[in-house]
């Protein structure tokens, strides 16, 4: 057990900070604790216990830099919890080995969308703003239904969908953002502590190097952070990838 703590630990430090810096943390937590030994609909569970303790340094962050629009906000996080509701009781639909296959396919797929996307987008003319709080909740509700089932690149494809599709502004964006991951986190993690799949103390010690790690890359937010660590996701990546798929030929 202490092995897993020792593995699971420092990388959900790794993936605070770096969630922070340049947003695709769960592309290193989610894979640290498969690499730990847990199965699938437990290692999301607890990845959801540790990230929404993470992702509340930030949302604190971005509420006390007055990021955050609050009605909009609030509007589209619960069309997210909904979404994120449905996602969670859709992954427990699934069997474990089925999982790890859409996982193999899925986390290449997504990481090659987080690392090679561009942290700041262009801003478009904006929408009348009923029709951007419109497509905001949709683009809320989809996502969060994705946050509930894997979760792996929530942040990045919220601000790109928030911006190119909702045509909001980055910052506004960003705070949105922040506010909708956090919910859909909690409402996923809700689903999966009632069908007792989250290995609670080690998501509670994972949470706590979580928090560490946001509140880090908080207190270094640079631009150029965000090239340093794509080696570090790549690494982990690779070893999960390579993990599962010899897990899977082995049966």
């Amino acid at each position: 057990m202490l092995v897993k703590y020792l593995i699971v630990c420092p990388l959900v430090m790794i993936a605070g900070f770096i969630d922070a810096i340049a947003g695709g943390g769960g592309l290193i937590s989610l894979p640290a604790y498969m690499i730990a030994g847990l199965p699938p609909h437990t290692a999301i569970a607890t990845n959801k216990l540790s990230s929404s303790m993470g992702t509340s340094v930030a949302v604190a962050r971005y509420a006390r830099e007055g990021y955050i629009p609050w009605r909009p906000a609030i509007l589209c996080a619960l069309f997210a919890v909904a979404g994120s509701s449905a996602g969670a009781r859709l992954s427990l639909l699934v069997d474990d080995t089925l999982l790890k296959i859409i996982m193999l396919v899925l986390l290449p797929v997504t990481a090659v969308f987080v690392l090679t996307s561009k942290t700041f987008l262009t801003e478009r003319e904006p929408r009348s703003r009923g029709m951007t709080v419109f497509l905001a909740v949709i683009v809320a509700a989809v996502i969060g239904a994705y946050d509930g089932f894997y979760g792996p690149g929530t942040g990045t494809f919220l601000i790109l969908f928030l911006t190119t599709v909702a045509r909001m502004r980055l910052t506004t964006a960003n705070g949105i953002t922040k506010a909708i991951n956090f919910s859909s986190n909690i409402s996923a993690l809700a689903v999966f502590l009632i069908h007792g799949q989250a290995l609670i103390p080690l998501g509670l010690a994972a949470g706590v190097f979580s928090v560490a790690g946001n509140y880090l890359g908080t207190r270094v937010f640079d631009r150029k952070g965000a090239r340093a660590v794509k080696p570090v996701m790549l690494t982990v990546i690779a070893v999960f990838f390579v993990k599962v798929l010899y897990e899977l030929l082995q049966k």
